[in-house]
């Protein structure tokens, strides 16, 4: 009988968009949020379900009440928060680079 290897969908965290993480999407423009947005939903969103705290991408802030992390993705920078006890990751915002430091 071999065995099969199934993930355990019950340790995967849940991903939270919050309402100013959607508003600071909208700003971009057209073509672009689309763009950002397919790559957010198909490549980034999984990677982060699975693992949140460590990536080639993620960074996590100094001094930073509640601890926020970020994800680089090109010229922008998502910024989320992590409750590991319900096992939930809140999208905070997203910015350029140049206005996120």
């Amino acid at each position: 009988m071999q065995e099969t290897r199934e993930e355990d969908l019950s340790e995967l965290f849940k991903i939270f968009e919050t309402s100013q993480f959607l508003k600071d999407l909208k700003k971009i423009n057209t073509q672009e949020q689309e763009r950002i947005y397919y790559k957010i939903i198909n490549n980034i969103y999984p990677q982060l379900k699975k693992n949140p705290y460590f990536g080639k991408n993620i960074k996590k802030l100094r001094a930073c009440k509640p601890e926020t992390w970020r994800y680089r993705i090109s010229y922008f920078r998502l910024f989320y928060e992590i409750n590991h006890a319900d096992k939930i990751i809140s999208i905070i915002t997203i910015v350029l680079r140049s206005k996120a430091y």
